[in-house]
């Protein structure tokens, strides 16, 4: 008889399973910069509008659509003006100074703002890196007002001089360092306290097991007397940080450009009223759920390779 063997439930790779404390995470740049070569912000705020289905045309080689038009899963984010908050220097990665450079009413909302601006002067004496604290602009939308802050790294070989033309003007989609594939950082969707079988997926037991059937048989051996983070246990299920790797960037522009907004509006979300982008497949978390996009910085030869035309969202 062969050995029983089974695949354990549920991955190890992510520790703890808790809710993420805030809605956008501080972001490490540092392998992004190695993947980048075109001038521009490393990261970017947007606002998840929902899924659709669009028209596209494989230009790839050597596949069965080669030359053929593909109707594919996509999904809408709606990306609003930014503005920098702050100038921060850094050194070794640590943050030496910041300059706020912005004292707007929107930002009241969220922290303390000086009175007046500071100006961009009596810069720190040993430096290595520019970061910029940006916010978003969500009254351009119709879901929030109160802005979203976070941290961003430039792409450019002076950053200073590129800071400084960018300071007290509206940062839109061309500031962002674009690149075919881009990475999505977000929180997925919330599902409170699951049990394990929700949670990691392990099988029911017997209908006529004692205590329970939708429990683990067995959460561990007498000693060491306690219970391993190994085993699945009932806990908190989603509105975890995830990030979603190499989409495809098939088409962006202006609303008022191109209205892509169906009659009645998007599901859960209203109407588009600023810039949007249009990604290949799905991401994490719900209507109106915060994201940040980056450039992708591990493309795989697969989708790197792929090389897609897009020609119309079929509504």
């Amino acid at each position: 008889m062969p050995a029983a063997k089974r695949p354990r439930r549920g991955s190890l790779q992510y520790y703890p399973r808790k809710r993420a404390s805030k809605r956008l995470h501080r972001i490490n740049f540092a392998p992004i910069y190695s993947e980048v070569k075109e001038k521009g912000l490393l990261g970017f705020i947007a606002y998840k509008v929902g899924m659709s289905t669009a028209l596209v045309k494989d230009n790839t080689d050597k596949v069965m659509t080669s030359k053929k038009q593909v109707a594919t899963p996509v999904t809408i984010l709606e990306v609003p003006n930014m503005k920098i908050f702050s100038v921060r220097f850094c050194k070794n990665g640590i943050a030496v100074k910041d300059i706020v450079v912005s004292n707007d009413k929107e930002l009241k909302r969220k922290l303390k703002v000086p009175k007046a601006p500071q100006k961009l002067e009596n810069l720190p004496a040993d430096y290595d890196d520019i970061k910029v604290i940006a916010y978003s602009i969500p009254k351009q939308t119709s879901i929030k007002k109160s802005p979203d802050i976070i941290e961003l790294s430039i792409n450019a070989d002076d950053k200073l001089e590129y800071v400084k033309s960018l300071i007290n003007k509206e940062l839109t989609i061309e500031n962002f360092a674009k690149s075919n594939l881009v990475d999505v950082r977000g929180i997925t969707t919330g599902k409170g306290f699951q049990g394990p079988v929700k949670r990691f997926g392990v099988k029911l037991r017997f209908h006529k097991s004692e205590k329970g059937v939708r429990k683990v048989g067995s959460i561990g051996p007498w000693h060491p007397a306690r219970v391993t983070f190994k085993t699945p246990m009932a806990g908190q299920l989603g509105l975890f940080s995830r990030i979603t790797y190499n989409l495809h960037l098939l088409n962006s522009g202006k609303i008022t450009e191109k209205n892509i907004n169906p009659k009645e509006g998007w599901k859960n979300y209203g109407v588009i009223k600023s810039n949007y982008i249009i990604l290949k497949g799905s991401v994490q978390g719900p209507s109106k759920r915060q994201l940040v996009i980056t450039p992708a910085f591990r493309p795989s030869k697969l989708q790197s390779k792929k090389k897609l035309e897009f020609l119309e969202l079929l509504k």
